[in-house]
């Protein structure tokens, strides 16, 4: 399949009732960041068309809700195998590396290894997701029974990034759709056909009409969600400043938001220096830095520093940058002129106030360099803010507490990689800062899809992935059984036995 020749309807831009319908605010083109070709045009959604979504996906809410688990997770089943189905997963796969930039095998390595298995995966987290059943503890109330169960929220807005726009998408829309939620979905406008391309699998799969509904658009469409109040839960993976006007928006509606990292990774003396240069090629240069998990702060101790520094360029010159589409790119360009942008600007401040670079790959269109930073210090923006980026800024520290001190200056706290064959050592380090996750001899970009991933403060709220994603999309209710007098009478008569 050309990548210009896109499958029938999706193009159209909304996905209403099962069915590909023309939106109503024109047409957005998707580029190429490797060419700057236009691939395709795709339908861009109004406010109203978002409204329509959102009274379709509430009609269908009474229908999905009471399906029974065993058919929900069916479906989610059928959703595994035919993104695995090699001709899907290979389209998907392309379409993936033209719109976003992302190298074929990282492309592939997205839907085969991470999004497909996400709906089997929530199919067998929503049957294990059940309730307790209490005793009471009033001594008064001895014959009650307390049993919990958890119900959907009602619809959900899913609104989803261009960095992992399948992955990210796969994981949120089948644990809330197993739970019995029904769903608008606003993928990123950067990737608005490998999305399509995804639902459009979803009538195959066996999704009733208004399950899930699609808007392809920009802000607007997004701000739209967030504000109705026909909307009970909101999932947002994205920037800082936009999770931050949707936590205000929507206050007191279930949400989980998954937002920026700022990646501090410590390397110790007494750390494997060859297995940490590997750890941070892949920490800084995954899809040209354009991961929340990315290392954006490289803290190596002064009694290696110089040898790591070496290793570490050696290790960079030999990556292939350019084209993604060739099977053997390690890393291809940027996704838009935002990021490359913000790139330029952090490593011109930090050039500008003394630090030394060095750069691997083409610097033109969308091309950003594999870029490494010495001499970096705690007053440069690059340190202050999220790169988002291929940039590594290596910072000399003299010991544990000065990383930790580092670790700690921002108020961002998703992900911290830290190097050291001290097992004291990791344990303290991971106490001490705030981090949703410290990885512990591994690159910044691991995590798994059966454990709780998020971060604190400006990094989001709540944690994603398996049995934490369903606690956030159902709410938890309690029924109360009296078992008869017996266990009153007792109880009433303790109490009137007074002090």
């Amino acid at each position: 399949m050309a990548i210009t020749d896109l499958p029938s309807g999706i193009s159209k831009g909304l996905l209403i009732d099962g069915q590909w319908v023309d939106a109503s605010g024109g047409t957005f083109d998707v580029f190429s960041p490797h060419s700057g070709e236009v691939l395709h045009s795709i339908g861009k959604c109004t406010p109203a068309d978002a409204e329509r979504a959102i009274a379709s996906s509430k009609t269908a809410f009474s229908g999905w809700k009471n399906t029974p688990v065993s058919v929900r997770a069916g479906i989610l089943r059928r959703m595994t195998e035919l993104m695995a189905e090699r001709g899907k997963g290979e389209a998907l796969a392309q379409m993936v590396c033209a719109e976003i930039g992302k190298p074929i095998m990282d492309a592939r390595e997205e839907i085969l290894e991470y999004a497909a298995p996400s709906w089997r995966k929530a199919a067998e987290e929503v049957v294990r997701h059940r309730g307790e059943t209490f005793p009471s503890t009033q001594e008064a109330r001895t014959s009650k029974r307390i049993v919990q169960f958890f119900r959907p929220l009602g619809v959900v807005a899913v609104i989803t990034p261009y960095n992992f726009p399948v992955d990210i998408a796969c994981i949120a829309l089948a644990h809330c759709a197993a739970a019995g939620n029904t769903i608008v979905w606003k993928p990123s406008e950067y990737a608005a056909a490998a999305c399509a391309m995804t639902a459009d699998l979803f009538e195959e799969a066996g999704f009733p009409p208004g399950v899930i509904n699609v808007v392809q658009g920009v802000g607007d469409v997004g701000a739209t969600l967030v504000a109705s109040d026909d909307i009970k839960g909101i999932f947002f993976t994205g920037s800082t400043p936009t999770g931050i006007r949707i936590a205000r928006e929507a206050v007191l509606k279930p949400q989980l938001l998954e937002l920026g990292g700022d990646g501090p990774f410590i390397i110790l003396p007494d750390a494997d220096i060859d297995a940490a240069v590997e750890g941070a090629i892949n920490g800084c240069f995954y899809y040209a830095g354009q991961v929340c998990t990315s290392a954006e702060r490289l803290l190596v101790h002064a009694d290696i520093h110089d040898e790591f520094v070496d290793k570490f360029i050696a290790k960079a010159k030999m990556l292939k940058v350019g084209n993604p589409a060739d099977e053997d790119t390690d890393m291809g360009p940027v996704c838009n002129m935002v990021t490359r942008d913000r790139c330029v600007r952090h490593v011109e401040d930090a050039v500008a106030k003394g630090a030394q670079i060095t750069q691997v790959g083409p610097s033109e269109g969308l091309y950003f360099p594999a870029t490494i930073l010495t001499g970096v210090t705690m007053e440069m923006e690059i340190i202050q803010e999220e790169t988002f980026g291929p940039v590594a800024p290596i910072v000399k520290i003299n010991s544990v507490q000065e990383a930790i001190e580092i670790a700690n200056s921002t108020d961002l706290g998703l992900i911290c990689s830290l190097w050291t064959k001290d097992l004291a050592t990791a344990w303290r380090v991971a106490e001490a800062v705030p981090h949703g996750t410290v990885n512990i001899n591994e690159t910044s970009n691991y995590w798994d899809q059966l454990a709780p991933f998020g971060g604190t403060g400006s990094s989001g709220v709540g944690r994603e992935l398996s049995k934490w994603f369903m606690d956030t999309f159902t709410e938890s209710k309690l029924m109360v059984f009296d078992l008869g007098d017996e266990g009153r009478q007792e109880g009433r008569a303790k109490a009137e036995g007074g002090w």
